[in-house]
C-alpha cells in the first residue's frame, strides 16, 4: 500500500505559496493554508483517522513566527509516522518580489519597510531553505510551468494532469457556459428526419451507422480527435487542469451525443481522465429546421 503524502510548502513571502497550493489541489491534494503549529497533531490525527485523505499539502510561512525553524523535525516525526513527506521552499529575487508586492497592494507579514523585510525574511527562512528537498525559483516562472516543476515530482502521468468533459448539447437550448472549446456538428446528416430513428439518439446503434453513412463523417472523426489530441498537452503545459468540450448540433439528441460519445472514448483510449456528459438528450421538443 502505498504511503500517504504530506507536502509543506514554504519559502519567501510572495514566492508563489497560493499558487503551489492551488497545483497541488488540482493534483488531488488536500490543502490547507497556515495551519498552526499547535493544531498541527491534532491535525495529523484527523488525517490518519481519514482512509480518503491520501495527499496531504500545507502552506507554512514566516508568519509562524518563532515556531517555523522547527519545522524540518517536525517532518522528520511526521516521516518517522510512515507518512512521504516532503519540503518544498519557494523563493524570487528581490527585484520580482517588490514589483509582486506594489502590483497586489498586500502587506508585508513582517509588516517592516518592504525592502528591509524581504531581507530580513531570507535570513530568517535561510535554515528552511538548507533543509528543502525542493527548491524553486519562480523569479521568471510561468503558472504552467511552476506547475510542471511540482509535476516532475509527484511522478504524475502527463495524461492525468488534466480533467476533461466532453459535452454534448443543442444550439436551440444554448451553449454550455462552461465551455472552453465549441464544435458545431450541424453538418453532419441529420437522424431527426428519419422517423425510425427520430425517437432514438445518438448513442444507439441504428443513429449511429445512419451519421457514419456520410463519406466524410469519419474523416471528420478523425481529424477533430487528432486536433484535440493535439492541444491537450499545450494547454497541460500552461497550467490548465479542467477543459470542457463542448459539440453541439440543433436539439442536442442525434449528431452531437454521437461525436461528443466519440471523442470520449478515443479520448479515454488514449489514457486522458474523460468524462462524457449528454445535457439535451432526454429533452423533449420539435426539432426547428
Amino acid at each position: 500500500m502505498e504511503s500517504k503524502k504530506f507536502f509543506v510548502i514554504t519559502g519567501l513571502s510572495g514566492a508563489g505559496k497560493t499558487q503551489a497550493l492551488k497545483i497541488l489541489g488540482d493534483f488531488g491534494f488536500y490543502c490547507v493554508d497556515n495551519l498552526p503549529f499547535a493544531l498541527l497533531k491534532d491535525f495529523i490525527k484527523y488525517v490518519n483517522s481519514n482512509p480518503n485523505l491520501t495527499k496531504i499539502a500545507l502552506g507554512i510561512d514566516i508568519r509562524e513566527g518563532s515556531n517555523l525553524p522547527a519545522l524540518p523535525n517536525v517532518l522528520d516525526k511526521i516521516k518517522a509516522s510512515g507518512f512521504d513527506t516532503k519540503l518544498i521552499f519557494l523563493e524570487a529575487s528581490t527585484s520580482v518580489l517588490l514589483r509582486r508586492f506594489s502590483e497586489t497592494k498586500h502587506r508585508h507579514p513582517l509588516e517592516e519597510e518592504l525592502a528591509t523585510a524581504i531581507k530580513q525574511e531570507r535570513v530568517f527562512v535561510k535554515p528552511l531553505k538548507i533543509a528543502a528537498d525542493e527548491i524553486i525559483n519562480t523569479s521568471s516562472t510561468t503558472l504552467g510551468e511552476l506547475k510542471e516543476e511540482i509535476g516532475k515530482f509527484l511522478t504524475v502521468k502527463k495524461t492525468r494532469e488534466m480533467l476533461i468533459s466532453v459535452i454534448s448539447f443543442g444550439y436551440k437550448h444554448g451553449i454550455p457556459l462552461e465551455s472552453d472549446l465549441v464544435m458545431d456538428v450541424r453538418f453532419l446528416r441529420n437522424p431527426y428526419y428519419v422517423p425510425e430513428l427520430r425517437d432514438k439518439t445518438g448513442l444507439d446503434k441504428e443513429v449511429q451507422d445512419y451519421i457514419l453513412k456520410s463519406p466524410h463523417t469519419k474523416t471528420f472523426i478523425k481529424k477533430f480527435t487528432d486536433m484535440i489530441v493535439y492541444l491537450l498537452p499545450k494547454y497541460i503545459k500552461e497550467g490548465k487542469s479542467y477543459l470542457t468540450i463542448s459539440v453541439g448540433c440543433s436539439g442536442g439528441k442525434h449528431r452531437s451525443v454521437f461525436m461528443a460519445h466519440h471523442l470520449a472514448l478515443a479520448l479515454k483510449h488514449r489514457g486522458f481522465d474523460c468524462s462524457e456528459t449528454h445535457r439535451d438528450i432526454d429533452i423533449v421538443k420539435k426539432e426547428v429546421w
